[in-house]
């Protein structure tokens, strides 16, 4: 597990910059920033380290090169603009990475691309070659074909998922903000910067509020939601503003800058990572107390017994979310039961499914091969 002390062995780093960091309060590319950039990443590739970069930016750079006086709100027009502005994010970045001597590739990739186990595993393929050939890869979501059903959201859910597919050692967020506060510090001047977050508590994600500026489209509760999928994925993250000079280089340094979420020490399986991270979400069980403990101490299947409520329409294999009474989410895992199935049964014993519902095909609504605990 790293912490920031060991920070500087990590050989696989993800860094996802936003749009607040890429341009200026105008909309207009901030090249300055850009060039420092990828003068660190560069030389950190040419120290022996892999580098994955996921970029915001094409939409507000296609607005900008189209004239429009705003970011625009129907997809068709959010999509013109990507298509407009990818091109010439990535010639940008092409030309700068090309006079340090770097190779850069341009990958696209939509939810389709993660909750399809197939596509899920070729994309796998296709960035670990990129990087085996010492090729950086330049990452965005493809919003020039993406609709909303199938986009991954925003990059900083995209950054992790990547993270996670390619088992990176550490992901680092670049924002328009230090890092996470224990208060929102731009109306609480005495809000304090939280170094270290070793346990994401539903305390700690209350803390997260909305998008942080007109330009860009994740706050910190998407930057939450990142961490927890790299750090059960077993990945380091670091929240940490894009504006400070060598900011790259001094978290790879392991100075004290940013929040860091440590990693939990064991990595999931590739199964389970597309289990827990890639595949959609069709639904969620909430569960008692009892269940709570048989699944996170004793490592059980989830019976029929232990659930409480059921939400949304699922059907036998469909991935759905497991709850406690308080709202946490503690497990991911394929249902053995559909929901209005599991309505009928839940709360009942094993021995009592087949009165119920007719038939008994398994024991378990929920077994544990198929589960992943995300605490």
């Amino acid at each position: 597990m790293l912490v920031r002390e060991t920070l500087c062995t990590a050989k696989r780093i993800v860094v996802k910059v936003g749009t607040s960091t890429l341009t200026y309060a105008t909309g207009k590319l901030n090249l300055q920033r850009i060039e420092k950039l990828v003068r660190e990443l560069s030389d950190l590739a040419n120290q022996g380290k892999e580098i994955i970069l996921v970029t915001s930016g094409a939409v507000g750079v296609g607005v900008d090169r189209l004239g429009l006086k705003e970011r625009p709100k129907t997809i068709p027009e959010k999509q013109a603009a990507a298509a407009v502005g990818q091109g010439i994010l990535m010639h940008i970045y092409e030309k700068l990475f090309g006079e340090y001597g770097q190779i850069v590739a341009q990958v696209l990739l939509t939810r389709e691309d993660s909750v399809n186990r197939s596509r899920y595993a070729n994309s796998r393929n296709t960035l670990l070659t990129l990087l085996a050939t010492r090729v950086i890869p330049i990452i965005n979501e493809n919003d020039a074909v993406a609709v909303d059903e199938l986009k991954i959201g925003d990059n900083d859910t995209l950054s992790a998922m990547v993270a996670s597919i390619v088992e990176a050692d550490l992901l680092i967020i670049l924002s328009d903000v230090e890092g996470l506060y224990t208060d929102n510090p731009a109306t609480n001047p005495d809000a304090r910067l939280i170094s270290e977050v070793a346990d994401i508590t539903p305390e700690l994600e209350a803390l997260a509020g909305g998008p942080g500026t007109l330009r860009g489209t994740g706050g910190m509760y998407t930057k939450i939601q990142a961490a927890k999928i790299a750090v059960s994925s077993g990945v380091a993250m670091v929240i940490a503003s894009g504006g400070r000079d060598g900011v790259v280089r001094s978290i790879v340094s392991g100075e004290p800058v940013g929040t860091i979420f440590l990693s939990k020490e064991n990595r999931l399986q590739i199964r389970k990572r597309w289990l827990a991270f890639g595949a959609r979400i069709r639904g969620t069980l909430t569960v008692d107390k009892g269940a709570e403990k048989a699944l996170l101490e004793g490592g059980s299947s989830l019976l029929a017994a232990g659930i409480r409520g059921v939400e949304g329409q699922f059907e036998h294999g469909n991935t759905v979310r497991i709850l406690t009474t308080e709202g946490r989410e503690i497990a991911r895992g394929l249902a053995n039961y559909s929901a209005d199935d599991c309505r009928r049964i839940m709360g009942a014993h094993t021995c009592e499914i087949a009165g119920i519902l007719g038939y008994k095909p398994y024991d378990e609504v929920i077994h544990r091969d198929n589960m992943v605990l995300l605490v």
